[in-house]
C-alpha cells in the first residue's frame, strides 16, 4: 500500500461518496459552531452591514417578506389665522423580497477525524464561515449593481501629485480634475479612466440631486483596492485614523472624501470593457439610506448531517433562508472605472 504521507494513494477521504438515502435523518443545530461561523464571517462582510434587515418568524405566501416604503410628504405652506390646517394623507407602497434556501456542505470520514492531528470539524466550521460570508456579500453586491444609475471614471494622466505634469496640463496638483469624462459607456473605459475626484463628485451629485438621505452624516462607497489606491493620491483624502477613534468606524472603512465614507473590499465586481484591447473595469457602488434590503426568514445556522453510514461519515453545512432586493433604486450609483 502506498504511503498516505506522499499523497500517491490515500485511504482517507475528505469527501466520502456514500450511497443510499439519508432523507429520514434529522439535522441537529450546533449552537457553538453557529456562533463560530458568524464570528469567522465578520471580517469579510462589507456590503451586507448597510442593508435594511427584516427578520420574519414566518413568510407570506410565495416566500416573500414585505417592506414598507413611504413616499416623501408634499411642500408645506404658510398658515392663515382662523383657517384650519388642511390634512394630507400619508402615501406608501409595499416592497417585497423573495427569500430562498441558501447553504453549502462538506463531509469527512470517521477515519480522517481519528487519524488527523488537526481538529477537522473546527477547521471546517471556519472555512464554512468564510464561504457563507463571501456568498452573502457577493449576493448583496449583485443586488446593488441592479441599480439603473451609472457614472464613469475620468481620463487621467499617468503621473501623480507633486510631479511634473505632461505638456498642456493645467496643474501639477490636480491630475484628476483636468481629465476628460468618458461618454462612451463601459466600452470607452480604455485603461486610463481612473477612480478620482470627478467620479466621486458625479456620484455624490447624482444622489444629492435625487434628495437621497445619507447614512448618518455621509454617503457610503464600496471600492476596490485598486480604486482606493488612486483616491489615496489625492491631497484632500482623509485617512480613517485621522477622524475615527479605535473601534469607532465601520467594517472595512479606510477614509472619506467629499462627505463620503469609503469601504474597501475585494468583492467589487470586475468586467471587461469589451474593446479590441480589453481593459479591466471595476464597478464601485455609492449608496444612500434605505438602498437595499436583506430579508431573513431563518438566520444562518451551522448544522451537522446526523448519523450517516453508522457514524463513518460526518457532514457539516451552513444553512439559511434569506433574500436581497433593491428598496430605493435611486439610492444607488454604480461607478465604473479602470
Amino acid at each position: 500500500m502506498a504511503s498516505a504521507i506522499t499523497g500517491a494513494t490515500s485511504a482517507i477521504s475528505t469527501a466520502p461518496s456514500y450511497g443510499g438515502s439519508n432523507n429520514q435523518l434529522s439535522q441537529a443545530i450546533q449552537t457553538i459552531w453557529s456562533k463560530e461561523i458568524l464570528f469567522q464571517a465578520m471580517p469579510i462582510l462589507r456590503y451586507e452591514q448597510f442593508a435594511v434587515k427584516k427578520t420574519e418568524l414566518g413568510v407570506q405566501p410565495g416566500l416573500t417578506v414585505n417592506f414598507m416604503r413611504y413616499d416623501n410628504l408634499g411642500a408645506a405652506s404658510q398658515l392663515t389665522e382662523g383657517v384650519r390646517m388642511t390634512t394630507n394623507a400619508l402615501t406608501a407602497s409595499q416592497f417585497s423580497i423573495t427569500v430562498a434556501e441558501q447553504g453549502f456542505a462538506v463531509a469527512v470520514s470517521e477515519l480522517l477525524l481519528n487519524a488527523s492531528f488537526d481538529d477537522i470539524m473546527a477547521s471546517a466550521s471556519r472555512l464554512l464561515g468564510r464561504n457563507m460570508a463571501t456568498y452573502l456579500d457577493v449576493s448583496a453586491r449583485d443586488t446593488l449593481l441592479l441599480a439603473p444609475s451609472t457614472t464613469y471614471g475620468t481620463l487621467t494622466g499617468a503621473y501623480k501629485y507633486g510631479t511634473v505634469p505632461p505638456s498642456g496640463a493645467i496643474s501639477p496638483l490636480s491630475p484628476y480634475d483636468i481629465g476628460t469624462r468618458n461618454t462612451a459607456g463601459r466600452a470607452g473605459l480604455t485603461g486610463t479612466y481612473l477612480f478620482g475626484l470627478d467620479a466621486v463628485k458625479d456620484a455624490v451629485e447624482t444622489l444629492s440631486t435625487a434628495n437621497i438621505p445619507r447614512l448618518g452624516e455621509t454617503y457610503v462607497c464600496f471600492c476596490d483596492p485598486h480604486q482606493a489606491r488612486n483616491l489615496r493620491d489625492n491631497p484632500e483624502w482623509v485617512e480613517v485614523t485621522k477622524y475615527a477613534g479605535p473601534g469607532n468606524f465601520m467594517l472595512g472603512e479606510i477614509g472619506r472624501l467629499f462627505d463620503t465614507v469609503f469601504i474597501e473590499t475585494t468583492q467589487v465586481k470586475q468586467y471587461s470593457n469589451g474593446a479590441a484591447t480589453p481593459s479591466t473595469v471595476h464597478a464601485a457602488t455609492m449608496i444612500g439610506d434605505n438602498a437595499f434590503g436583506h430579508a431573513i426568514a431563518l438566520p444562518v445556522e451551522l448544522r451537522d448531517g446526523g448519523v450517516l453510514d453508522f457514524g463513518r461519515e460526518h457532514a457539516l453545512a451552513w444553512y439559511s433562508i434569506w433574500g436581497f432586493g433593491l428598496i430605493t433604486p435611486n439610492s444607488v450609483v454604480v461607478i465604473e472605472t479602470n
